[in-house]
């Protein structure tokens, strides 16, 4: 039995798709009726329909009728919705599978056979490697990331197979592991769309590529690394489709927005943000030319790479490979008269001196630095070979920041029995922490925090029974204030520092992200993991999102075509 479901209209972006469902149908099928299974009751299947009038689409949804045995429920859906439905639809193990048993076909091919072949295809070897199984499998991959909200893909060949790992919030997770054999197939399909040398293997190389997913650009940035068994590939992936998030939305409150926004109306100085590589700093910048971005002003930037386009502003990428360096496009840039200039990362001495050089002479310029603490950038800088004096009369403020994972909102919980050393670190931290920042969990002092609470995710299909979420960011953020400018000139050490902004209101990264978990934003566990050098993070770093797809054993390499779009 067909029928039209009488309820509410469905929103079709909070729908989790029932993969068990899916699977019912091929995706060809899925794809070419139009129509999805979503959910399953007692008595009946929902299905999505894009055109229920349609003759085949009827035929089609009759016979799935007589298959499963259930009632249908018809569901309304658009074109557009019908996409983002069958975005969220991730290929099997057993689809994986039939495309590497096409890939042993496909390897005992003779070089005489796929000439041939070629000569008939009109194309070349390429246009035959075009739609090869193993583009498929990179295809797989790379889709699997998306669906997973993943921001890196990690490709590594290991003694006997090849393991593919995604980074989703931060934290790294085992995905696929395929055959040894295959490895350098993908790797070939990787460089040919990243437009790197296919028989260059032992030394690194750097690229990019760009796909179209539901009608969305994609950048993914590539790297390749000789290993012991083989290369490594790691692919960044830079989705821009979530736009610019304000400052709020990263995790800047209170004093620290303020200062902000105050440091970055000044008409010249040096913004540094400092931290790890996928601390999210060049976000924290993106944020703040967002708010610059405005008439009467001209901002200029240095990236690599262009992440976000930012409407009005003037970016440019750096490309060393012909001597397009960080410090030759910033004595470049200083001629473009800006007002604002935004260098993607100070690597060496000679990009150190000229934003300096930029920021004495009546520039605004935002940079990031590799160091552990804000105040670390300092001594970071001087032993680059700048002079303290300089330092002391460009810098502006210091930002030093981390990412940890955010509790994911549906399925949050209060910590019924938090561990007493758990309650005396936050104790501690309280107890040192300046009255800016008590204000923002509502107190005045530390013993007017009477009741310590802290909160967990139980786990819920909304974030895959992970507890967790998203990201927020944990900052310091250090205002060079006169003070502070004349202890940096006399090169005082960073604890002395550290305890002149300490009055200015300054709050180390653990005390805001104590804050955070008083405040219900994130765990314990996660300010301790990414704040404590000593913290242990062996076991969430090798934690798995379920059980890993094993694939048989496949042979032969083969690569891709030359194109630097894919369309999944």
């Amino acid at each position: 039995m067909i029928r039209d479901s009488e309820k509410d209209v469905v929103n079709w972006k909070e729908v989790k798709l029932d993969k068990s469902l899916a699977k019912l149908l091929p995706v060809d099928s899925i794809k070419k009726y139009k129509f999805i299974p979503f959910e399953e009751t007692a008595d009946s299947i929902k299905v999505a329909v894009v055109d229920r009038t349609d003759v085949n689409t009827q035929n089609a949804l009759r016979f799935f009728v007589q298959k499963n045995k259930k009632r249908i429920d018809i569901f309304p859906i658009s074109e557009s919705e019908f996409n983002l439905l069958l975005g969220k639809l991730k290929h099997s193990s057993a689809e994986i599978n039939k495309f590497l048993s096409a890939f042993e076909e496909s390897s005992q091919i003779d070089e005489n056979e796929k000439a041939e072949l070629a000569k008939k295809k009109g194309g070349g070897v390429g246009g035959i490697l075009k739609d090869a199984p193993v583009a498929k499998m990179v295809e797989v991959i790379i889709k699997n990331a998306i669906d997973g909200r993943a921001s890196d893909i990690h490709i590594e060949p290991m003694d006997d197979y090849v393991r593919v790992r995604y980074r989703v919030d931060g934290i790294l997770y085992n995905s696929i592991s395929l055959p040894q054999k295959i490895g350098p197939a993908i790797v070939s399909r990787i460089k040919i769309l990243s437009n790197l040398k296919i028989d260059e293997k032992r030394k690194p190389q750097d690229g990019r590529f760009r796909i179209k997913d539901l009608g969305q650009t994609i950048d993914f940035r590539v790297s390749t690394f000789p290993v012991s068994y083989g290369e490594k590939v790691v692919m960044r992936i830079l989705d821009t489709r979530s736009g610019i998030i304000g400052l709020d939305k990263l995790g800047v409150e209170g004093r620290d927005d303020k200062l902000i926004r105050k440091i970055i109306e000044e008409p010249h100085g040096i913004i540094l943000v400092t931290g790890p590589t996928g601390s999210g700093k060049s976000t924290t910048l993106y944020s703040i030319l967002n708010i610059l971005n405005r008439e009467g002003i001209n901002i200029v930037t240095l990236e690599d790479p262009v992440e976000y386009v930012l409407e009005g502003v003037n970016q440019s990428q750096v490309k060393p490979q012909i001597e397009y360096t960080f410090s030759s496009g910033l004595r470049s840039i200083l001629r473009q008269d800006p007002d604002v200039i935004m260098v993607g990362e100070i690597r060496d001495e000679e990009t150190a001196e000229l934003a300096i050089h930029a920021a004495l002479t009546g520039h605004l310029v935002l940079s990031t630095l590799h160091t552990n603490s804000a105040i670390g950038a300092i001594a970071r800088l001087v032993d680059m070979g700048i002079q303290p004096f300089l330092l002391a009369s460009s810098l502006n403020l210091l930002i030093g920041q981390r990412l940890v994972r955010r509790i994911c909102p549906k399925c949050k919980k209060e910590v019924e029995n938090l561990s007493v050393g758990a309650k005396k670190m936050i104790e501690r931290e309280l107890q040192d922490m300046p009255k800016q920042g008590l204000e923002r969990v509502g107190a005045k002092t530390a013993k007017d925090v009477k009741e310590i609470k802290a909160f967990e995710g139980e786990g819920c299909s909304e974030c895959q029974n992970k507890g967790v979420k998203g990201r927020v960011g944990i900052y310091e953020m250090v205002e060079v204030t006169e003070e502070v400018s004349s202890l940096i000139g006399s090169g005082s050490p960073e604890t002395i520092i550290e305890k002149a902004a300490k009055k200015d209101g300054y709050t180390t990264m653990k005390q805001d992200g104590i804050i955070k978990v008083l405040e219900g934003y994130t765990t314990i566990e996660e300010v301790q993991r990414v704040t404590d050098e000593d913290a242990n993070s062996e076991e969430l770093e090798n934690q798995t999102t379920g059980e890993e797809t094993v694939i048989e054993d496949a042979d032969k390499e083969i690569s891709g075509d030359d194109k630097k779009e894919v369309n999944l």
